[in-house]
């Protein structure tokens, strides 16, 4: 504590010269202490290593000029000055070797901002706006811009922000530790948007780490590290109505139809090193694309900073920061806005599971386990070579769900696909006897991570009505869609892992051997309805020697893309909501490749067209039928026909909606036609298609050539009526009662 005469200890003068002084605002700065006048003694105390001089004067009186004494040859500086009233912002005057001169604000004569509120909020885990706070946010303070840094290192001996401003040295600028929070905070002035930095952290064992700010807005473009100050207000959104319609939209009830995008290699800009597109490009080509191919929502891979272009964006770094890969923080809000304005939602993938260990990240933040557990059976992915999160801190909690709540906020993303959720909800996930252990109560579910989720999900969706939760989980974990105040988790939707495999096993299999694997095709609808699905064939599918989705089909060329169009019917057919990865829509042949664009070239080739129109159809088709999207989450909106005619490979089934004529889907999975096909339907009449996978427009040949049926009096699959049906060979077929 400075004694009554302020004079400093030596104990004092040495914590600040080396920069060891967990609250140097309470010796540093302007301060009062009381003397036997009326008026106290007003001291200011500097600490500008290299300095050869510091004088305090005033902006209103150029003229009323202090010259501040040295007290101590590291560069700290101390002098009385005059008692002003009000007291008002003071500048330095910093001369420094060879004459040159610095004439800038005192950053401790500023209090700090962050309340007793906001700190315990924190220190609860429920301090939701927690982005408003932490990080760096531009502030005028007393009349002088500048910006506010905040940050939480509980186990740091000492916090310094630097960067371009003060050299990158640690001592000018040390941070305020509010008291045993754990969280540091100043107040810089004169440091504006654009500007580079970093916090500089003190280990108890004395290492300096320079860290990236895990709430920074932005970042430099890899392999550079910095965080850069960003002001995020500004921006006139206009997607009023879609942000009104989406929160009153059931979408267990509406088409959802979702194109997923890596965009690093959607498409490449040939003129520049790297290639990326821009938000600004993507918006003029991404956008028209996906509204022409019929899809309602782009699912983004790699939108939060990560430093490893070949982790596709799931080590993430700057978990606050859209990626600099594409543009600046309101290129990627202008983007959203104009999907949102062409009515298309925008979803990211999210990643609370891991994070990496690079150094200037979250791993070891401030010297110890921070984000992480310290122990490896808790807090490592041995696979990955990544750090988990400690689910069970209340500080990390709040950190992720904060982040959910910011990219819904400040960015009005439609929903979140949260990764690798299986890998939460284990502590044996991936791991062999003696590499985990267990929960309090002896099992393998990762409790606190079970409350992360539900705590997750049930703010999303209060804070953001119409928002999608969904999860990438692969277990039969129960009631992942089920709302947490039933006992679920609390995702709006699950992806369906289990059909995924099932089908690609299937569909890979030559079509002579199909009749044995037939289960494979009709057992998703034992369970289609135990949760909310969508159907994934996601980037996984089509990487790392699994081949493209085209050419994971047997036979030759003609059968491939047969069965593809067959698979594709079969898709948008089965209950549940859809998603594919770019590419998949026109069957580019090689897998994807992250470091190239697609095989766009593939277009010019009629047959490539064809498969790409028959995915814009079946989307439009999908979109326009409540049948195939109204009833996904419920069982009431299907009825099996003919779901176990293995010796010939054929399944049919009914998609209904109340009030609307069924439409009937049958499907040949050999490469035989079926010319004289019975099959049962629930009324009379004349029964059209309305969709063929074998239409020549399609790059079919157009086999059964029919554009109806009618329906006899005569019972079949156990149905009143039938019809006599002409089924081609390896296709999808749906018909609709007039």
């Amino acid at each position: 504590m400075v004694a009554r005469t302020g004079k400093l200890t030596k104990a004092e003068i040495g914590a600040l010269v080396s920069a060891s002084h967990h609250e140097p605002r309470s010796l540093l700065g302007y301060h009062e202490f009381a003397r036997n006048d009326d008026t106290p003694l007003c001291v200011v105390r500097v600490l500008e290593p290299g300095a050869e001089s510091v004088a305090v004067c005033w902006e209103d009186e150029p003229g009323d000029v202090h010259e501040l004494k040295r007290v101590h040859e590291a560069g700290l500086f101390e002098g009385n000055i005059p008692y002003r009233r009000p007291v008002v912002p003071y500048r330095l005057r910093v001369r420094f070797p060879g004459g040159h001169e610095v004439l800038k604000h005192d950053t401790y004569f500023f209090s700090h901002e962050l309340s007793d509120f906001d700190l315990y909020l924190f220190g609860q885990g429920r301090h939701y706006g927690l982005y408003h706070k932490f990080g760096a946010h531009l502030r005028v303070r007393d009349g002088v811009a500048g910006t506010h840094f905040a940050v939480w290192a509980p186990n740091a001996k000492r916090v310094s922000v630097v960067g371009s401003f003060n050299f990158w040295d640690g001592r000018k600028h040390a941070m305020q530790a509010r008291g045993n929070s754990g969280v540091w905070e100043l107040f810089v002035p004169d440091v504006g948007e654009g500007v580079e930095y970093k916090f500089e952290i003190r280990t108890q064992a004395g290492t300096l780490l320079l860290k990236s700010d895990p709430f920074g807005f932005q970042m430099q473009k890899r392999p550079e590290t910095a965080s850069i100050v960003a002001s995020l207000d500004g921006y006139t959104w206009n997607d009023d109505a879609w942000m009104r319609e989406r929160g009153q939209r059931d979408w267990r009830r509406s088409p959802i139809n979702i194109y997923e995008v890596h965009l690093s290699s959607w498409k490449h800009a040939w003129n520049r090193k790297p290639p990326f597109y821009t938000w600004a490009e993507a918006a003029d080509t991404l956008i028209p694309y996906v509204v022409d191919m019929g899809y309602t929502h782009i699912e983004l891979m790699g939108v939060a900073e990560h430093p490893f272009d070949g982790s596709w964006g799931y080590q993430v770094v700057g978990y606050y920061a859209p990626t600099s890969r594409f543009g600046g923080p309101k290129d990627f809000m202008a983007f959203v806005d104009q999907c949102h304005q062409a009515g298309i939602g925008v979803i990211l993938d999210w990643v609370p599971a891991h994070f990496p260990k690079d150094s200037h990240g979250l791993a070891e933040f401030d010297g110890s386990a921070l984000y992480e557990h310290a122990d490896t059976r808790l807090g490592e992915h041995m696979d990955w070579g990544t750090k988990i999160f400690n689910f069970g801190r209340h500080e990390v909690k709040n950190f992720l769900v904060a982040n959910a709540l910011y990219w819904l906020d400040r960015y009005h993303v439609d929903g979140l696909r949260v990764d690798a959720v299986a890998s939460m909800l284990y502590l044996d996930y991936s791991r062999k006897e003696g590499e985990w252990l267990p929960n309090k109560h002896g099992g393998r579910e990762n409790l606190e991570a079970l409350e992360f989720l539900r705590e997750f999900n049930t703010v999303a969706h209060r804070e953001h009505p119409g928002v999608l939760t969904i999860a990438e989980e692969s277990t039969a974990f129960p009631g992942i869609s089920r709302p947490v105040h039933l006992g679920g988790v609390g995702f709006s939707f699950k992806w369906n892992m289990g059909w995924m495999n099932d089908t690609l096993v299937y569909f890979a299999k030559d079509p002579i051997y199909r009749r044995h694997e037939h289960n494979k095709m009709t057992f998703s609808f034992m369970y289609a309805w135990t949760e909310n699905f969508i159907l994934p064939i996601s980037h996984d599918e089509v990487v790392h020697g699994k081949r493209s989705l085209l050419d994971k089909m047997p036979g030759d060329e003609w059968q491939k893309r047969a069965n593809y169009r067959l698979f594709m019917a079969y898709m948008a057919a089965h209950p549940g909501k859809k998603l594919m990865f770019m590419g998949c829509e026109f069957g580019q042949w090689h897998e994807w490749r992250e470091h190239e664009q697609l095989d766009w070239a593939l277009l010019a080739d009629p047959k490539h067209q064809g498969l790409q129109a028959l995915n814009r159809e079946l989307a439009r088709f999908y979109r326009e039928h409540p049948q195939f999207h109204a009833s996904d989450c419920d069982a009431g909106g299907f009825r099996g026909i003919d779901l176990h005619n293995a010796d010939i490979s054929v399944f049919a089934f009914l998609r209904q909606e109340p009030g609307l004529p069924p439409i009937v889907c049958v499907f040949n999975a050999t490469p035989v036609p079926r010319d004289d096909y019975w099959l049962g339907v629930p009324d009379a009449g004349r029964y059209e298609v309305v969709f063929d996978s074998d239409f020549p427009a399609f790059g079919g040949g157009g086999y059964a050539g029919v554009g109806g049926y009618d329906a006899i009096e005569h019972t079949v699959n156990g149905y009143p009526y039938a019809l006599r049906i002409r089924l081609p060979a390896l296709a999808g077929v749906f018909l609709r009662r007039r």
